[in-house]
């Protein structure tokens, strides 16, 4: 292997180097011929032998000496890679040789090609000033020839001026002739296919005419009878004058005669020209004022019949809405269509739809809103059934809110520079000035066709009852003459209405607040009244029945058929004061619910519309405040009735129905009845069943106060009854028993006082059940009770005969 590795010749190059140069494969090409020999005689010794372990032989140290050489192409690689080195070192000196000559060579071409860029940049410095120099020369050429095109132009314009101004002297001389003589005129004046020429040249030649006159402070004469003008241009002006106004009834005849034939280009060519008169505003009126719809009485009465229909004012607001709705349809399309047709006749259109629009709503809109808005009198008023005040407001805001809607819709089409919402305003100012008034006017209208309405039906009402009916319930109020929540919410519903106008009418807030503030005050002044005059009323059956009370009260020595009529009579009383103590009640819990629907209407609607004014919103909630005082100040009066009222049915039930006996039964052996007695039985029935209207009418503090108030007349009035009596041990627990009825039933007061009251009736009940010794032992636990005990205890049935006065003579002493 060593030979045949000798024999190779081993040759590196240059080439090796290039490319993609890797040194394992360079290393790879020099030993790989050498290796496969190497792995085959391995291959062979490893046969007969244990393998290598770790890189190390697993055959015995004496036979490690006299074996074969691990890697026998060692030295030949030794060899190789030395001679390798030696050419890699020999390359390298042939690369530097060749690098160093290299570079001489570009250091040789780098000093050629600075000295060449050195000798370009002197050559392009020396074209850019030669660039410079010619631009500057171009620039001087181009100014020169400049002024010489200014001088040429201005040679050109003022030979054309001259021209013009000769053939003009020409023209003012043939005007300033002779006064009214316009026969001697050059045919540009009376040839028809030069009209624009001889209107702009007749406009020159007034301008400075005018001008002239003017300036030298002449007037012009108002009559020109002589024929003297070498003093001045007044004849030129006066026939220049004529001729103007000759010239233009010609165009506006023409104008009128192509309208007709609908030749648009004709129309627009006479405009064109008629624009040189007083910027043609003779021409846009002219046009305006011959459009069908200003001029045809058929259109005017189409209009009318539209939207009146055939029962005029009364069809109603919604009929006429339609008809507006439909009358300003057909007006935005006629306009529409003409602003088509001027827009293409006229050269100013803006100026021409400004006169039309105008021209619509001042004449055409006009027209029919005088028809349809016939202001009422505040002194004489129309009548409710034919609408009253109420159905001209109705039409005002309709045609109002139809107008707006109409100004909004021709705005669209286009009104040049017409302020069309302003001249809608106008139109309707009349009316709106004095709207709060009739608004105030309309909504007491309503309110006395109201109370008129229900008092009509509660006469029918009351008729259709007949005299039996009435004279059995007298003190029953009518129906329909009970406060209603339906008509305070008709109330409402007025108003609400009322403030919808107002917002419409009113275009600025501080506007809008005054008047929302006026109709809101008509809706407090409204309630207040319809619900104090209902309290008053529920009141006066509150009297009524205080009356026929009073009318049956009888003497103690009467026959007993008297007593047993005036009983009768005393029945029909009390059930007269229960039905009455109802109806008010009522009163007063409907009289509550239209407050709350007041309230509640003016935070949700009427509030925020009186912020714009200071102090606005605080006057309004001091009126309601007024409001709701008064009527409280009535139901605190029907209230106090009211109780009034129950005490007396106790008292004639506890007059009528307590017998001796119930506090003082025999001694007979029987067992006592722990019942509750009839009189104290009929007593809390009647103030279950009557002050059931009152738990249902009252709520929070007003319910309180009002129990409260009842308790404590109740506590005073059974007092005053049982000291009437005289009292057993049997009797006592009877009055125990009693008393705790009624304390069971005015614990549903939620008033602990009461509680209170009657908790220490109870205790001093005892004072009959106990035994006379035990008398003194009583106070000691309870000393608050000892006053009113002192005078139950007078009430003893053995008071005398026990000497009870004599065993309490230290506490009467002390109290």
């Amino acid at each position: 292997m060593s030979s045949s590795a000798n024999s190779i010749p081993l040759i590196l190059d240059v080439d090796d180097f290039k490319g993609d140069f890797s040194f394992d494969a360079l290393f790879g090409n020099l030993v790989n011929e050498h290796l496969p020999s190497f792995q085959e005689d391995d291959a062979d010794s490893t046969e007969g032998h244990d393998g290598l372990s770790n890189g190390h032989s697993r055959v015995p140290p004496s036979a490690q000496g006299s074996a074969a050489p691990l890697f026998p192409a060692v030295d030949d690689l030794l060899s190789l890679f030395k001679d390798s080195c030696r050419e890699l070192v020999d390359l390298r000196h042939k690369i530097d040789g060749r690098l160093h000559q290299l570079k001489k060579e570009v250091t040789v071409q780098d000093s050629k090609h600075r000295k060449t860029l050195s000798e370009l940049e002197k050559g392009v410095d020396g074209l850019f000033d030669s660039f410079a120099r010619l631009d500057s020369r171009i620039s001087s050429v181009g100014q020169t020839a400049a002024k010489i095109g200014d001088h040429l132009q201005s040679a050109e314009s003022q030979r054309e001026t001259a021209s013009q101004t000769i053939e003009l002297i020409k023209y003012l001389m043939e005007f300033n002739s002779s006064p009214g003589d316009l026969m001697e005129l050059s045919p540009l004046f009376s040839d028809d296919s030069r009209v624009a020429e001889a209107a702009a040249v007749a406009q020159k030649l007034r301008s400075f005419a005018e001008e002239d006159i003017g300036r030298h402070g002449v007037p012009v004469p108002s009559g020109m009878g002589t024929t003297n003008a070498s003093r001045g241009l007044e004849v030129a002006v006066a026939n220049l004058q004529d001729y103007c106004n000759e010239l233009e009834n010609r165009l506006l005849a023409r104008f009128d005669a192509a309208s007709q034939r609908r030749e648009l280009s004709t129309m627009a060519e006479c405009a064109k020209i008629l624009s040189q008169f007083n910027r043609g505003t003779s021409a846009m009126q002219h046009y305006v004022a011959t459009r069908p719809m200003f001029i045809d009485v058929e259109v005017m009465n189409a209009d009318i019949k539209l939207v009146l229909g055939d029962h005029g004012l009364q069809s109603g607001p919604t009929s006429i809405a339609r008809g507006l709705t439909a009358l300003y349809k057909e007006v935005t399309e006629t306009v529409r269509k003409e602003a088509a047709t001027i827009n293409t006749v006229f050269p100013s259109p803006n100026d021409v739809m400004s006169i039309l629009v105008q021209r619509v709503l001042e004449q055409r809109v006009t027209a029919i809103l005088d028809k349809l808005l016939v202001k009422p009198s505040l002194v004489n008023l129309p009548p409710v059934e034919e609408g009253g005040l109420l159905l001209y407001l109705r039409i005002l805001a309709v045609a109002f809110e139809k107008t707006q809607e109409l100004a909004k819709e021709l705005r669209s089409v286009g009104c040049g520079d017409l302020d069309v919402e302003g001249l809608t305003e106008s139109i309707f100012l009349v009316h709106k000035d004095e709207y709060p008034e009739y608004e105030q006017a309309s909504l007491r209208q309503l309110y006395q066709a109201k109370m008129e309405e229900l008092r009509s039906e509660s006469q029918q009402q009351s008729d259709s009852s007949g005299t039996t009916l009435r004279s059995k319930a007298t003190s029953a109020m009518p129906s329909h003459m009970q406060i209603s929540v339906t008509v305070a919410t008709e109330f409402v519903r007025w108003n609400e209405e009322a403030i919808s106008r107002c917002t419409l009418f009113s275009s600025q807030p501080a506007d809008l607040a005054n008047n929302v503030k006026l109709v809101f005050t008509c809706l407090l002044d409204q309630v207040s009244q319809y619900t104090t005059e209902g309290l008053e009323r529920a009141r006066e059956g509150l009297n009524e029945a205080a009356a026929l009370r009073e009318r049956f009260v009888i003497g103690a020595s009467v026959s007993r058929r008297v007593a047993a009529a005036a009983a009768s009579a005393a029945e029909a009383a009390a059930a007269a004061g229960e039905t009455s103590f109802k109806s008010f009640m009522v009163a007063v819990q409907r009289c509550a619910s239209s407050v709350a629907i007041v309230q509640q209407y003016f935070m949700n609607s009427i509030s925020r519309l009186l912020l714009p004014i200071d102090g606005a919103h605080v006057a309004s909630c001091d009126e309601m405040s007024t409001t709701m005082l008064n009527m409280e100040n009535t139901a605190y009066k029907g209230l106090q009735q009211c109780i009034d009222t129950i005490m007396a049915e106790v008292e004639r039930l506890l007059s009528a129905e307590q017998k001796t006996t119930d506090y003082r039964s025999p001694d007979d052996g029987n067992v006592p009845d722990h019942r509750p007695t009839n009189a104290c039985t009929r007593v809390v029935a009647y103030l279950s069943r009557v002050l059931d209207a009152a738990f249902n009418a009252l709520e929070g503090t007003n319910k309180q106060a009002f129990l409260t108030e009842v308790g404590n007349q109740l506590h005073g009035v059974l007092v005053s009854h049982w000291q009437k009596f005289t009292f057993n041990a049997s009797g006592g627990l009877r009055l125990k028993r009693d008393i705790t009825e009624y304390g069971e039933f005015v614990r549903s007061f939620n008033a602990p006082s009461i509680d209170e009251k009657f908790e220490l009736l109870g205790i001093v009940a005892n004072v009959f059940i106990v035994a006379p010794e035990s008398l003194a032992s009583l106070f000691e636990g309870t000393p608050s009770i000892k006053k009113d005990a002192l005078r139950f205890i007078q009430l003893r049935e053995d008071f005398k005969t026990a000497k009870i006065a004599s065993r309490l003579s230290n506490l009467t002493a002390e109290t």
